[in-house]
């Protein structure tokens, strides 16, 4: 591998087609914005430094590449004028004395680039004398790409655009991929040569391939077999293509991990999740951001979860989730919404149509039905009724509700927070709860019932409610 390797990443393109008040490489794939990739497949080589070109909404752009790789060079690319425009508005970016080694030009709108096939390219280039390397490929359908022209030595001689090529040069299936690798020695005194003589009025990049045979320097080829890797996007049709690849490598890659993927069509994975061996992914699964999964546990059908942890042996069914953990052993859904700082024990249980938020719930613990938990604490073993409300704001604040161990709540309950109930302790159904519950005791709110005898008949006259009342009294049912 170059011990002094400089990355070129373009990045200030318009993208225009995609029609988007996003930068073109901002777009995301599987989790990650398309440069996110690219970046990420660089990081693969360990570069001595990485410049990234920027240009057209670079308010955006920048920002988003300083997060993702500290200490990048940015150089800002003012006017659209070509390849080999952006890559001398990067070479000037940096200092005299780091303008050495080994040189990579990259595209920022090419997510499927994987580290490895960089890695093997760099060091392809690094063991040959070559000014300038080329990662090429083999298509089946050539139209629109340049044309790789190899001399009998099986260099390559030149790079031939579609419009300037000859029938015997069209014929050609190798295409530049627009991927380069240069001496950096011959990028510097190649790039002041570059002339925008031409149809276009731009400065090609490519035409440091003549200038290499003028100089009577060596031009190699590394020919990647998964060309598909070099494939941009410039529009919304083209970025939903790549998705759907991107997405079917993912899942392959887990499933050969020993993932099971009942239908792999209609599951998503991000690039950052990670899957532990005999995870089982059923139908309508999306797994986003970073999340992770421990080894037995069963995921789906039809559940969505970003940035979840779930634990060895859970099950999780139809449930959202978001910034949430969830214990070994512990059951989820379905039809549950488990919102950020939710935390699930182990063998704990969230039920159907439970929404949580902010809520740690302990060991064993659980919240089978129809209620809303936000801002609690639930103890070891504690069981929370159906129908249960944790009424946690007051109109200006948030406040939290603490349930002790093993107590056991009854349904129809409102905790008004702050409250807490005792270990052990235990409430009516339909109470309130405002006041604290020692340990142990039974609190009731509810009044005693009452009845209004005759009330419907009185009330609701000549309604089937009224008939139906009138025909029990005289069955002498009234009691």
């Amino acid at each position: 591998m170059p011990q002094d390797l400089t990355i070129i990443v373009l990045a200030a393109g318009g993208g225009t087609r995609m029609k988007s008040k996003t930068m073109k490489v901002l777009h995301p794939i599987a989790g990650r914005s398309m440069v996110g990739h690219v970046l990420h497949a660089a990081a693969a080589l360990d570069p001595t430094r990485i410049v990234a070109v920027v240009g057209n909404q670079r308010e955006q752009v920048a920002p988003h590449i300083e997060a993702l790789v500290p200490g990048v060079v940015l150089a800002v690319q003012e006017s659209q004028e070509g390849t080999g425009h952006a890559v001398r508005i990067a070479w000037e970016a940096l200092p005299v004395e780091a303008r050495t080694g080994t040189v990579i030009v990259a595209y920022g709108d090419t997510p499927l680039l994987e580290g490895g096939s960089l890695v093997a390219f760099a060091a392809a280039h690094e063991a040959s004398a070559h000014a300038v390397t080329v990662l090429t490929g083999v298509v089946a359908r050539p139209d629109g790409y340049g044309r790789i022209v190899r001399g009998a030595d099986g260099g390559v001689e030149a790079i031939v655009e579609q419009k300037d090529a000859t029938p015997e040069q069209a014929a050609i299936a190798e295409i530049n991929s627009g991927i380069l690798a240069f001496d950096a020695d011959f990028l510097d005194a190649a790039l002041p040569r570059l002339s925008n003589q031409n149809a276009n009025g731009e400065y090609y990049l490519t035409d440091t391939v003549g200038l290499a045979r003028t100089d009577g320097r060596t031009v190699g080829a590394f020919e990647l077999v998964d060309v598909m890797q070099t494939e941009g996007a410039n529009d919304r049709v083209q970025l939903a293509a790549l998705a759907a690849e991107m997405n079917r490598r993912i899942v392959e890659r887990w499933m050969r991990e020993g993932v099971t993927v009942v239908d792999p069509t209609s599951t998503w994975i991000d690039a950052d999740v990670v899957l532990a061996a005999d995870v089982t992914l059923l139908p309508g699964v999306q797994l986003l951001g970073t999340t992770v999964v421990a080894e037995d546990a069963v995921i789906g059908p039809d559940s969505t979860l970003k940035d979840v942890e779930v634990g060895a042996g859970a099950t999780v069914v139809r449930t959202h989730g978001e910034l949430a953990v969830i214990g070994a052993g512990a059951t989820v859904g379905p039809f549950s919404y488990l919102r950020p700082g939710t935390e699930l024990g182990t063998d704990g249980k969230i039920g159907a149509f439970v929404e949580t938020k902010n809520a740690q719930i302990g060991v064993g613990a659980k919240v089978p039905h129809l209620s809303y938990v936000g801002d609690a604490t639930i103890g070891e073993g504690a069981n929370i009724g159906a129908g249960t409300i944790f009424a946690n704001f007051d109109g200006v604040a948030k406040h939290r509700t603490v349930i002790g161990a093993h107590a056991k709540t009854a349904s129809n309950n409102t905790f008004v927070a702050p409250v807490t109930v005792g270990d052990g302790a235990a409430t009516g159904a339909g109470s309130t709860i405002r006041n604290d519950v020692p340990p142990g005791a039974l609190a009731v709110t509810s009044g005693p019932q009452r009845h209004f005898k005759n009330w419907a008949q009185k009330n609701r006259a000549g309604t089937a409610q009224a008939r139906a009342a009138e025909a029990a009294e005289a069955a002498g049912t009234d009691d």
